[in-house]
């Protein structure tokens, strides 16, 4: 059963830390990361930067607004996408992330893969 850890965290809670804290942080989920890959349970995470864009098309029009958003109140920090067979094991996992100490870790459960394919 897919999984996605989704890593939510408050806008400009990055900005706050020291340079050491934010390397501390981030070696914390390198090595979250790399026990999930051990046991064969990660599929993919990334660590998502601060700036973003948002895409609207409404009425065959699009909108493209580069961030940060005055509005936003949090943003997505990152993900972890797993290979889980339950929901309690992708709890269990959600509960041992290091980010639920200073973010929100969402859990969802995916529901159909998409298609991919490889960059040439």
């Amino acid at each position: 059963m897919p999984h996605m850890l989704l890593i939510i965290e408050p806008v400009g809670q990055r900005a706050t830390r020291t340079e050491a804290e934010g390397r501390d942080l981030y070696a914390q989920m390198v090595a979250f990361g790399e026990g999930l890959a051990a046991r064969g349970l990660l599929m993919g995470s990334e660590s998502l930067r601060v700036e973003s864009t948002r895409v609207q098309v409404r009425d065959g029009r699009t909108q493209v607004v580069d961030g940060p958003f005055a509005e936003a109140k949090e943003m997505i920090g990152g993900f972890f996408m797993l290979a889980t067979d339950d929901r309690q094991q992708a709890l269990d996992i959600a509960r041992a992330c290091p980010a639920a100490a200073w973010a929100t870790v969402a859990l969802a459960l995916a529901s159909h893969r998409l298609p991919t394919r490889a960059r040439p």
